[in-house]
């Protein structure tokens, strides 16, 4: 089973901290996004193996858009 991590709102991407093939454990930290000039984490909710990370620092992203996919 597989979790598609999405965003929440409109952002931009300030910090990648995991990436593809990572193990992450629930609460981890995958990105940090920003918008109105507050860092927002965005954070795993199972664990497993990050197996896609469709971001990168800059991108604005779009509510409902794919970050990450934990397997």
């Amino acid at each position: 089973m597989s979790e598609d991590v999405r965003a929440e709102m409109v952002s931009t991407v300030f910090e990648v901290v995991a990436q593809p093939g990572d193990v992450v454990q629930v609460g981890d930290t995958l990105v940090v996004l920003e918008s109105m000039k507050m860092e927002i984490p965005v954070f795993a909710e199972t664990g497993g193996t990050v197996t896609a990370l469709d971001v990168k620092v800059g991108d604005v992203i779009q509510q409902g858009d794919l970050i990450a996919v934990i397997s």
